[in-house]
This record gives structure tokens, C-alpha cells and sequence, in this order.
């Protein structure tokens, strides 16, 4: 009733990582995505890194097969989800919080770059996951590593579905580096 949203602006910091719940076997995809504000500092001339945010975010289903076969480090994204903390004790008995979003929708940040969408036919169900121990859970049910070979599901699996020799050329030249040098424009 009262959940959060929130909508990130920022850079995948980890490509989707597949688990599979164990009590239901829901396929989920999480990876986690680094916000940091940028500043004009007019002593200097020059834009400098603010404070930065961190967050694993976690996709179910249709949502994480399009992500895990669209998204790869070091790309800009933006994420819209609910926001929520989960409270975990680290292996040497500490009380630790960490931020994560269960996104609702994520797409490539199209200020930064260019990108191509192509719609996909419904196919079978798929579906979350930070942390030494909260990485192994999902909505508080534990989960398993999925074999590559059981993923339905990875990047560049629809690269075979674009003709147009600008976008492959696009899609081939992915820098991960040149996304946290850009500047955004001033508000």
C-alpha cells in the first residue's frame, strides 16, 4: 500500500547475474547500478563527482530476460522500481542494511547513446537477488545459481535480429569507461 518508487539515473556496475528461487523456481536477474551527482565547480572550471549512490537492483520474469539480453556493464540505464531496505547479519555477527529496488521497468539512458527496441513474444515465465547473503535470497527466499546453459536469457541474444549496419556498429563500440566521463547538463 505504501511502497516507495523511485526512478535511478545512473550506470550498471555488475552485469545481470541469473539465480533461480528454490522453493518456487522463479528465474530472477540482479545486477547493480552506481548513481553519482556531477557539479559544475565554477572556482575550477571544471565538473566534479558528488555524492553517489549504490543500489542492487532485481528483475522478475519477462522483465529480467529483456534486461539480460539488453544491458552489460558499464551502460547507462535508468530504472524505475520500489525502494525498500533489507536487514542482514554479516558473517561476523554485524546488523547490516543495504538499498535495493524491485524494478518495474529499465531502460538504456537514450541522453547518452542510441538504442534499437525490438519487441519479443511471449515465452515461458522467468524472474531478484546484494550482499555475502542477501545475494543468495530473493524476497527472503533463498535462491541457486542458474548454469549458463539454463539462463533463457543473455546478452546479445538478439543481435541477430538487426540489419541496420549503423546500429551494429553502435552496439559494437560500448566503452564502459567513456559513460561515467560524460558530463550532465546543468539544471
Amino acid at each position: 500500500m505504501f511502497d516507495t518508487y523511485v526512478t535511478l539515473v545512473g550506470n550498471l556496475l555488475t552485469a545481470p547475474e541469473w539465480r533461480r528461487t528454490t522453493n518456487t523456481s522463479t528465474l530472477v536477474a540482479s545486477f547493480r547500478v552506481a548513481s553519482t551527482a556531477r557539479r559544475f565547480d565554477r572556482d575550477s572550471g571544471r565538473w566534479v563527482d558528488g555524492n553517489s549512490l549504490r543500489v542492487r537492483v532485481t528483475c522478475w520474469r519477462r522483465l529480467a530476460e529483456g534486461v539480460a539480453s539488453s544491458v552489460m556493464t558499464g551502460d547507462p540505464v535508468v530504472v524505475v522500481g520500489r525502494l525498500y531496505t533489507r536487514d542482514w547479519v554479516d558473517g561476523e555477527g554485524n546488523n547490516r542494511t543495504s538499498y535495493e529496488v524491485e524494478a518495474v521497468a529499465v531502460g538504456h539512458d537514450l541522453s547518452r547513446g542510441k538504442a534499437r527496441f525490438v519487441r519479443t513474444r511471449a515465452a515461458g515465465a522467468t524472474s531478484e537477488v546484494d550482499d555475502d547473503e542477501a545475494a543468495l535470497r530473493a524476497r527472503g527466499e533463498s535462491t541457486e545459481p542458474v548454469d549458463s546453459g539454463e539462463a533463457p536469457a543473455s546478452y546479445g541474444d538478439s543481435d541477430d535480429l538487426f540489419d541496420d549496419a549503423e546500429f551494429a556498429e553502435l552496439s559494437d563500440a560500448r566503452p564502459a569507461a567513456a559513460a561515467e566521463e560524460e558530463a550532465p547538463v546543468p539544471v
